[in-house]
């Protein structure tokens, strides 16, 4: 039996055959989330309803894997226009209220000309308390 655990998450998919992320004990790491609508798989239609959408997956995977929000260690954050960062910022700081308990952080300029204004993949450590 293998010691690694798919994560499916409901309204969350690829077109590969990849799941939302993967799971090796307390480690989870996600594919690329994107900033689709979970109840219609439709993409946003611009980067404020990307950007919400994608972290609704966030959450929604690391909830799948087991987890909270309060798991993640790091998100790295791609996007087509790094000077909207304001965006991105507004939901992560909804996400993540508190300046002493907040995962770390990289945005990165997209450097492929896409539909997906904003995507982002996760790294979490689940079932450990953080001082442990």
């Amino acid at each position: 039996m293998s010691r690694r655990k798919s994560v499916h998450s409901a309204g969350f998919s690829h077109q590969n055959p990849i799941p939302a992320a993967s799971r090796i004990g307390d480690l989870m790491a996600t594919g690329v989330i994107n900033g689709t609508d979970p109840d219609t798989g439709e993409l946003g239609a611009d980067l404020a309803t990307q950007c919400a959408y994608m972290f609704r997956h966030v959450r929604n995977i690391v909830e799948a894997a087991g987890g909270g929000t309060d798991d993640i260690l790091k998100m790295t954050v791609w996007m087509q226009d790094r000077s909207q960062r304001d965006v991105l910022n507004a939901e992560w700081l909804a996400m993540f209220p508190d300046p002493d308990s907040r995962p770390a952080r990289h945005a990165i300029q997209n450097p492929i000309e896409s539909k997906f204004l904003i995507q982002c993949d996760v790294l979490a450590v689940i079932g450990q308390p953080a001082d442990a």
